[in-house]
């Protein structure tokens, strides 16, 4: 039997996480890199993984900024390089990018009817190809390794269909069907040693959803509200309540572990509202 520091332990390893540089990636890297992994931080603006790896390092940890669109095979690809000529290998995959937009979201000044179409396919491809891409890149090289773990971040949206979120909360049920998916592929057709879970956010202030839950004095918006009244625990999620399960999932203490999609909600998918 394994004692609990060796359980939970990541020395050693090194993890890539994609959208790195925003609000829940950056609190997702730092939590690796407090584990002992050395971090990759991927984004589309190099600064601000700079600012992330540098946070990092004054903490004692090892990680690499890369600036790379998900959406884009090539500059995966090209990130794999450099990735392999600083660390070599590569142990943990976390698929953190993504977002939403206004104009892919129905409002009171825009019906669904009048959603707009690139915006909608958008928000789809740098959700959803945005995690796909990245497990096709970096996965390959797990296979030829013969071990890894895979995070996807999905969204309660994926669980609970949310009003007005129309191509987000689409993109995020089609990261769960393709986490169990690639699960199942990675065990059957490579090796079990490589595993693939989700993560499934409730309700986090983060940019891309700030313009729905709060208004511009920063109070909650009468949809923000509702999602706090239907919320047993009475707050949003802070950045930190992702890391204790993001360190369980990729660590040994998982190793039986694939396949799952976590919710971390505060209760939201519990409670009924009665």
């Amino acid at each position: 039997m394994q004692n609990l520091s060796s359980l939970f332990a990541l020395n050693g390893q090194t993890a890539i996480v994609t959208g790195g540089s925003g609000v829940l990636g950056s609190a997702l890297a730092q939590g690796l890199a407090g584990a002992g992994a050395r971090v990759v931080v991927i984004g589309r603006r190099l600064e601000a993984c700079e600012n992330v790896v540098r946070t990092i390092q004054a903490n004692g940890g090892e990680a690499l900024a890369l600036a790379c669109d998900v959406t884009s095979k090539s500059d995966l690809e090209r990130a794999l390089e450099q990735i392999q000529q600083h660390f070599g290998g590569i142990d943990i995959l976390v698929n953190g990018a993504g977002g939403n937009q206004p104009a892919a979201t129905v409002s009171p000044g825009r019906s669904f009817f009048e959603l707009d179409e690139q915006a909608v396919n958008t928000v789809f491809g740098l959700n959803f190809q945005g995690t796909l891409l990245p497990c096709q890149v970096f996965g390959r090289l797990m296979t030829s390794q013969g071990h890894g773990s895979i995070i996807n971040i999905s969204s309660m949206a994926s669980l609970r269909p949310l009003t007005r979120i129309v191509s987000y909360g689409a993109a995020k049920a089609a990261i769960n069907n393709f986490t169990q998916w690639l699960a199942v592929h990675m065990a059957q057709e490579y090796d079990a040693r490589i595993r693939v879970n989700a993560i499934a956010p409730g309700f986090f202030l983060t940019e891309q959803n700030r313009f729905l839950l709060t208004d511009e004095q920063g109070a909650p918006t009468a949809r923000g509200q509702a999602i706090l009244s239907h919320t047993p625990a009475g707050r949003y999620g802070q950045p930190e309540d992702l890391v204790g399960t993001l360190l369980w999932l990729v660590s040994p203490a998982a190793a039986f572990i694939t396949g799952i999609v976590v919710p971390i909600d505060g209760g939201f998918a519990a409670f009924s509202g009665v």
